[in-house]
């Protein structure tokens, strides 16, 4: 039985009282510690793009953030709070590529599981629900990465799944 004295009930409560207060936005002003605590309590939903170019190749960018630090992954971000589908895809493919992407198809949902989170606390792990978005560039384009990616780079969907960098969870998207 858990009492108000439990440390994990107070960690969910304290969460739980961050969502009732109101209109709270991680990007609005909440701090790094109060995002880990519904970090560690609910899963987040994000999306992922799946962005083919003409040949089949697939952009992926090299992560400088966590989770999934340091691999090559298709890119992606968190739907923010009272934020459309539509909205969070215009602004993560803005962010991330520097381009609106053309109009891109829901494939499915997929759960994603990080045994670590975007700060790097001991015992917090990160949990996605994952739109996973498709769309074909057709022509030139010129992408451009932000802040969270080294590089973004075209590959190879034979090369993708055999080189150890790229995460397994982009992997996934790819296997038969």
């Amino acid at each position: 039985m858990q009492t108000d004295a439990d440390p994990a009930r107070r960690s969910r409560d304290d969460a739980v009282s961050l969502f009732i207060r109101g209109p709270i936005s991680y990007a609005a002003g909440m701090t790094d510690e109060q995002f880990l605590h519904i970090v560690s309590a609910t899963p987040l939903v994000s999306i992922d793009l799946i962005v083919r170019d003409e040949a089949g190749r697939v952009l992926l960018g090299h992560r400088l953030n966590r989770p999934a630090q340091g691999s090559w992954f298709v890119p992606g971000g968190r739907i923010r709070k009272n934020e459309r589908v539509a909205e969070a895809l215009r602004r993560i493919s803005e962010r991330e590529l520097g381009v609106v992407l053309p109009e891109a198809r829901l494939v499915g949902a997929v759960d994603h599981f990080y045994p670590d989170n975007f700060l790097g606390a001991p015992g917090v792990d990160t949990h996605y629900v994952v739109l996973e978005f498709a769309t074909e560039m057709r022509g030139e384009t010129r992408f451009t990465h932000d802040d969270q990616h080294a590089a973004l780079r075209w590959w190879k969907v034979e090369d993708l799944l055999a080189a150890p960098d790229v995460h397994a969870n982009t992997k996934a998207y790819f296997r038969p």
